[in-house]
């Protein structure tokens, strides 16, 4: 149901958005009172909801089916998709596009253990065969 989004504009979305996205991607589909529910206490207003839901429709990061008199909203980006833009966008502009500098600093800089870069090392090992 992804319609493919062309996510080389420079589309994209706040913090408070990012959040309602993230509830989104994890319940596929979703009416507003799914979305409410998704959230912790205090919950945002629906109106708040509403318009997050109006701004990502309008940057075509979301749609809905009507059903009755009420709307289900599912993504049209695939998380992945997004987050891996803003990754590559990341190492581009503050690693100089080098992916070594960027590797360089998370893994200095992200206090791994031992476990999570030899869990990394063996990711990195295994896309390198497949190369």
């Amino acid at each position: 149901m992804f319609v493919e989004q062309n996510l080389n504009t420079a589309m994209k979305l706040s913090k408070t958005e990012e959040e309602l996205m993230n509830h989104l991607w994890k319940l596929k589909k979703a009416f507003m009172k799914d979305l409410m529910d998704a959230y912790p206490e205090p919950k945002p207003a629906s109106t708040t909801i509403a318009t997050l839901l109006k701004r990502m429709q309008d940057k075509k990061f979301v749609d809905y089916k009507q059903s009755g008199r009420s709307r289900e909203y599912f993504p049209l980006v695939k998380k992945k998709d997004y987050f891996s833009k803003h990754v590559n966008g990341l190492i581009k502009n503050f690693f100089n596009d080098s992916a070594s500098q960027f590797a360089s600093f998370f893994t200095q800089e992200t206090n791994l253990t031992k476990e999570e870069l030899e869990n990394l090392k063996a990711i990195i090992d295994s896309e390198i065969k497949k190369k």
